[in-house]
């Protein structure tokens, strides 16, 4: 039994023109990209429930269309049980609405607002909030709620 190891004058290491020479094949190796992928994927799938706006309140629950979405972020204002106002996660006294709401509006184009009253905020408060608001110019106010669960509707 004889072997040859393609030494000579053909079919050697740099005679790649001669017939029976393996040429390299230039592939490109995805599985560290899919890697990669998979692992953004799980960072974004982690992160994304923190990115939520906002304050936990207990919002009233009507059945209502949702709104088209706008260009600009809408300006969301959180008023808990309590009375604070929240926006941005950032508390402050409802008193100081008048002073802050020019301020926030001041290079925006979206003259909107948007508030999130918990179930149990007294009525007077959710209107002096919107009172500020008339106040500093906002010309669209929209009342934020959830759509009602079944249990809500078999209440009724």
């Amino acid at each position: 039994m004889g072997m040859s190891a393609g030494g000579g004058a053909s079919g050697g290491p740099g005679d790649w023109g001669s017939p029976g020479v393996q040429t390299v094949l230039a592939e490109i190796n995805v599985t560290p990209f899919v890697d990669v992928m998979l692992v953004l994927l799980v960072i974004f799938m982690v992160t994304a429930p923190l990115l939520t706006q906002g304050m936990e309140v207990n919002l009233p629950r009507v059945s209502a269309t949702n709104l088209e979405q706008l260009d600009e972020q809408p300006v969301v204002l959180t008023v808990d049980a309590k009375g604070a106002c929240y926006v941005l996660k950032q508390e402050f006294p409802c008193t100081e609405l008048v002073d802050r709401l020019p301020a926030i509006y001041e290079h925006r184009t979206d003259q909107s607002l948007f508030i999130r009253g918990d179930v149990d905020t007294p009525y007077g408060d959710l209107m002096n909030v919107l009172a500020a608001g008339r106040k500093a110019g906002i010309i669209s106010v929209g009342l934020v709620t959830e759509p009602p669960t079944s249990a809500d509707k078999a209440s009724r």
